[in-house]
Order: structure tokens, then C-alpha cells, then sequence
């Protein structure tokens, strides 16, 4: 089932909002991977949040690979994020579309579109084709697909997110071939650029100098190489977690869960959050829920 169109009145204060925050300045946009985690980090204060694929796909016991997550349980994935966030004070939501879960751009197109319905204030369009012989969509029909992605999206006021995934695919000269085709996504109407991957100084500089005035991701997954701050003076717009918070999450499962397996022992779980504290929060955002959806209706 795919989800009930959002009207465009509900979602255009996200996307100006959304747009607003790519104008100037920094901040930071994590990835949940579900509706608590969404919930959690909206109480935090995040500006904005993004899906995030793989961690979708891994809570699933889905690889993510090959577009292994249907389109439309995808859709409903992000349908339910952006619900999640939804009320008075509504976060924007920018969904990592993988590669328009099609190859041809007039699907692609159709994709973006059903993705526009969801009411996310964003989405990105990678060019990996998911065939390890040809890792990268050839540049012509890159371009062609990120053309077809700003056609779906319309005057919907969707901000496109062109990823080039060179340095994740392992091209020869993944900063020139980066540089090469962000240049060229821009051109065909990407708002926002992000090789995920480039990670050091002159990587990031090289990128921003080449696309600018156009604002950048850069995807951070721990504290190296470079701090945040550090990103920030380099003139990066948006920093984005991937897949990290859930492997976060997955690491303190897997160390506790083979703790007990192999050692016979139960100390993975001691250190733990307490029960109280989780379900504290969650009930007093439970109650939060129920006064956003009667102030909605």
C-alpha cells in the first residue's frame, strides 16, 4: 500500500523551513531509523532528520544492496518518519532514496513523485547501479536521471539531494570523478551536493570550491578526520550520520548479545540505559502524540 498523499498545504512550511536552513549557516541532520528513534531525536533539538536506507533495511534483516527494500515499504518507512515528526512544530524530513528505485528516468521521475506525497521537505538520488561490474551509472544517464528527479519533484518545493557515490564504489580518481559529475548534477537542477565518502580537508574544500554557491553534505561517522567545528569553517552546510547511529545502536546489541552467547555471561548488560528512563520519556512523548494529533484534527 503506498501512502496517502500529503496535501501540499500540510508540508510547505517543512520545505521552506528546509530550505531556510541550507541558506546559511550549519547544522547537523542524523538519520533515525524508526519511529522512536525519530521521536527521541526530535527531543533533542535536531533542526531536521533524514532516513537513512541501510538502517532501515538492517532493522528488517534486509541487506542493503540492490534495492533489496521494496520501493513501496520504503515509501511507508518514510511516510511513517515524516508522521512521526508531524504537529505544531513539525521537523523537516529528507529521505535518502537510494537511486529512484528504478533505473530508467521516466521511472525515476515516477518515484520521486510518490516519494514528494510522503511530505518530506527532502530526498536524495545517488548514481550507484547496484551492478559491481559498473558501479556507476554512465554520465550521461546520471545526469539524465537527476534531470528526471527535479521533474518529479515539480514546484513542490522538495529540496534534490544529487549523490555521487565514486569514493563508496571504488573509482580509480574518486575526488575528479566526483567533482566531474556533482558539477554536472548541479547543473541539472540538484539543490544540494554530497559525495559521501570524501572526508579529508582538501577532499571537502576541492568539492565545495567546485559546486559552490551550492551547499554540500558531508557524511560523518565518527569523531576523524575532521571535527565538526572544523567542518563548519570549511563552509560545509549539512552534516549528515548515515547508517552510524544505527550501527551505534547495533553495536551495543551485538556486544551484549555475544557476551551472553559465547562468555555465559550477562555483564554486555550492565551500563545500560534504564528502563525507567526510556519509558519515561516515551510515555510523556506518548501523551505529547495525542495533543498534536487532536490540535491537527
Amino acid at each position: 500500500m503506498l501512502p496517502t498523499p500529503v496535501p501540499p498545504e500540510a508540508a510547505t512550511a517543512r520545505r521552506a523551513t528546509f530550505r531556510r536552513l541550507h541558506e546559511s549557516g550549519f547544522f547537523v541532520i542524523p538519520n533515525p531509523w524508526d519511529v522512536g528513534t525519530a521521536r527521541y531525536l526530535r527531543a533533542l533539538g535536531f533542526k531536521a532528520l533524514a532516513t537513512t536506507s541501510s538502517g532501515f533495511a538492517f532493522s528488517l534483516g534486509i541487506p542493503d544492496t540492490d534495492w533489496a527494500v521494496p520501493r513501496d515499504l520504503m515509501l511507508q518507512h518514510i511516510a511513517a518518519i515524516v508522521s512521526a515528526v508531524d504537529g505544531p512544530n513539525a521537523l523537516p524530513i529528507t529521505a535518502d532514496f537510494e537511486s529512484g528505485y528504478a533505473h530508467a528516468p521516466e521511472q525515476v521521475a515516477e518515484n520521486v513523485r510518490l516519494c514528494v506525497q510522503t511530505g518530506v521537505a527532502g530526498l536524495s538520488i545517488e548514481d550507484a547501479t547496484g551492478d559491481p561490474a559498473h558501479p556507476l551509472y554512465e554520465p550521461h544517464l546520471a545526469i539524465e536521471r537527476i534531470q528526471a528527479a527535479r521533474h518529479g519533484i515539480g514546484n513542490s518545493g522538495v529540496l534534490l539531494t544529487a549523490r555521487c557515490e565514486a569514493f563508496l564504489t571504488g573509482s580509480a580518481h574518486p575526488l575528479r570523478e566526483s567533482i566531474n559529475r556533482l558539477t554536472e548534477y548541479a547543473a541539472a537542477g540538484a539543490d544540494v551536493l554530497y559525495a559521501p565518502g570524501a572526508s579529508t580537508r582538501e577532499q571537502i574544500e576541492a568539492i565545495i570550491a567546485a559546486v559552490q554557491p551550492k551547499p554540500i553534505n558531508v557524511l560523518v561517522t565518527g569523531s576523524a578526520p575532521l571535527s565538526l567545528a572544523e567542518l563548519e569553517q570549511l563552509g560545509v552546510r549539512r552534516v549528515s550520520t548515515g547508517s552510524a547511529l544505527a550501527r551505534a545502536a547495533w553495536t551495543g546489541f551485538l556486544k551484549a548479545a555475544h557476551t551472553i552467547a559465547r562468555e555465559n555471561s550477562m555483564s554486555g548488560l550492565d551500563h545500560i540505559t534504564p528502563y525507567d528512563e526510556l519509558n519515561d520519556f516515551f510515555r510523556k512523548d506518548y501523551a505529547n502524540r495525542a495533543i498534536e494529533e487532536a490540535d491537527k484534527s
